[in-house]
């Protein structure tokens, strides 16, 4: 054809070996007879025999030879015999790992979770399945909910737990994980009287999910809602309120933990968020994710 360039003729033409015609080499190699070796590899001797007479024609040398009633592997084969064992092992070697990342036995997932998630409602799961799967490389990110959608949307994230936004991006999947309640707390000696009397509030950053949340119920309740301070932990809103800086409205398990748990100033929840468990549309199947999803389902 023109434009191809002539094969050198110094250029070997490589054999069309396969694999299992190498395995058939090894067997025949380590079994003291030609039944042995067909019985270890689970087929007839006569299947053996035809196997090796095609590797020998794809070599195209000579690699056994008749001593009496047995047939031995020439000498001078020793160098196929090494090609065939290191094919067979990493090929093996290859055959486990596809076994394992179709099983999700291993693999890498990169989970994002808020911190409710991570530090309360899910941590358990997450620690079992760090033990039940020690061959997965699992990397936690935690995160406020806007952040860790951004990182799921590039990509630099495979699955997210976070508070379902008022409006889902397209590309991403969400399905609800739990509905989680969120209380009113008020600084110590603070009368809780009408809702239009409450505050001034500490709360999550203006954007957040969980602020638009808090933001609705409070409006519908008539509150005014004057933000003095802001953060993205919650640990530290709740110090606020404890400092007497304002008002929180907070998830209790973040709110009522530790060595100084707030006291909600109504046992009612004001509002309720709730997380979902965030993916991309159309990513490609795995099982190591997908066991993990199972988990904190």
């Amino acid at each position: 054809m023109p434009g191809t360039p002539p094969r050198d003729s110094r250029t070997p033409v490589l054999p069309n070996l396969n694999v299992q015609q190498l395995e058939y080499l090894v067997a025949a190699a380590d079994a003291p007879t030609r039944a042995a070796a067909a019985r270890e590899l689970g087929v007839t001797p006569s299947a053996l025999t035809q196997g090796l007479a095609e590797l020998e024609r794809r070599v195209g040398l000579p690699l056994f030879e008749r001593r009496g009633r047995r047939t031995l592997l020439r000498s001078d084969a020793a160098e196929v015999l090494a090609h065939a064992r290191r094919v067979v092992a990493e090929t093996r070697d290859l055959a486990r790992w596809a076994e394992d990342r179709r099983t999700g036995a291993s693999g890498r997932v990169r989970l994002g979770a808020i911190d409710a998630v991570a530090v309360h409602h899910r941590a358990a799961r997450i620690r079992a399945f760090r033990t039940a799967h020690p061959d997965v490389d699992l990397h936690l990110t935690v995160a406020p909910s806007g952040p860790l959608l951004d990182a799921l949307g590039r990509g630099d994230l495979d699955v997210a737990v976070l508070v379902e936004p008022a409006t889902p991006p397209v590309g991403i999947d969400a399905v609800p994980l739990l509905d989680e309640p969120l209380l009113l707390y008020a600084p110590d000696g603070t009368r809780v009287g009408d809702p239009s009397t409450w505050g001034p509030w500490v709360a999550f950053p203006a954007g957040s999910h969980t602020r638009h949340v808090v933001a609705a119920a409070l409006a519908g309740l008539g509150a005014r809602f004057e933000v003095v301070a802001e953060s993205n932990q919650p640990e530290v809103l709740r110090e606020m309120v404890r400092l007497g800086v304002g008002w929180a409205v907070l998830p209790p398990v973040q709110a009522e933990s530790g060595a100084e748990p707030l006291a909600p100033a109504r046992r009612t929840p004001l509002a309720t968020r709730r997380l979902v468990v965030a993916r991309r549309a159309g990513a490609p199947p795995d099982a190591a994710l997908d066991a993990l999803v199972a988990v904190l389902d």
